[in-house]
């Protein structure tokens, strides 16, 4: 589940702590854990967009300390709906950062002091039992982007590898070649190997159609249909990727069921695991066997 702080009256979605709250509650009562991911801006954050929300301050002191009493409240507040998340993502695919301008790549000082901030406002919140602490990069492919990010931000001494416990990945091979399942499975375990955490594909998806690709998928993919089968051939072989890395622990499906955006921000026309306006495809059973 996505939380942005503020979005503008003018976006198609509303994202916001009520909504999210209301929809943790739906899920619990549907029997699944929560995953939540704190986008720390007022609207969706991913790599090229990561701006500092209205009215915080944008110095890294005072940004800082607003980010870690920001985090506690939103910890505080899934614990008073009784509802406490599995994972807290701490940012959205953040290799070029967080908060910018602060927090851009330009300081990995100040990217690792809200970093810490983040994760000790949900270690001091009230949650209880505390959530998985996750830190999300896109690329999950590359080893180049998940090295450098970590060693970089690591090396300033603000945030440790035990203030966190997880690292996900997304995983779309719709943007580009060298995205194959095989370098997946490289850099995961060089990841697990390097740094001994948890390893998450938290976003990947497959099309079921796809008639004019932006990019040239992976060749070890080729062999994968755009369609509902295919879907299901893919997320084996993601599932296994992971399982074959020590400290796997799983993959998430993004988004499955976002009817009128079936696109996703891909070139691919359909990427979802339902069908207009709602049906469930079969790919959704893979779920059972994964």
């Amino acid at each position: 589940m996505p939380l942005v702080i503020a979005p503008d009256v003018n976006e198609d979605y509303d994202y916001n702590l009520d909504y999210n709250l209301e929809l943790a509650k739906r899920a619990k009562a549907a029997g699944l854990s929560v995953y939540l991911t704190l986008h720390f801006s007022d609207t969706w954050a991913d790599p090229a967009n990561q701006k500092i929300p209205k009215g915080w301050p944008t110095d890294i002191e005072n940004l800082a300390w607003k980010l870690y009493n920001y985090t506690v409240a939103v910890s505080n507040s899934f614990q008073a709906a009784g509802v406490q998340p599995a994972i807290i993502s701490i940012g959205n695919e953040i290799p070029s950062g967080l908060l910018f301008p602060v927090g851009s790549t330009k300081s990995y000082s100040n990217i690792a002091r809200l970093l810490n901030s983040a994760a000790w406002g949900i270690k001091d919140s009230k949650l209880s039992p505390k959530p998985k602490i996750m830190i999300h990069l896109d690329r999950g492919w590359d080893w180049n982007v998940q090295e450098y990010f970590y060693t970089s931000v690591l090396a300033q001494g603000y945030i440790t590898t035990s203030d966190f416990d997880m690292m996900g990945v997304s995983y779309y091979p719709f943007y580009g070649s060298g995205a194959t399942i095989s370098a997946l499975t490289s850099t995961l375990g060089k990841m697990a190997s390097k740094w001994g955490k948890q390893i998450v594909v938290a976003e990947t998806n497959w099309p079921t159609s796809c008639p004019s690709p932006a990019y040239a998928f992976p060749s070890d993919l080729k062999d994968v249909p755009f369609t509902a089968a295919g879907q299901t051939e893919f997320l084996k072989r993601v599932a296994k990727a992971v399982a074959d890395v020590k400290n796997g622990v799983g993959l998430y499906y993004w988004e499955p069921a976002w009817m009128n955006n079936q696109a996703l921000g891909s070139s691919c026309d359909s990427n979802t695991l339902f069908t207009w306006p709602g049906k469930a495809s079969s790919s959704l059973a893979v779920f059972k066997s994964i």
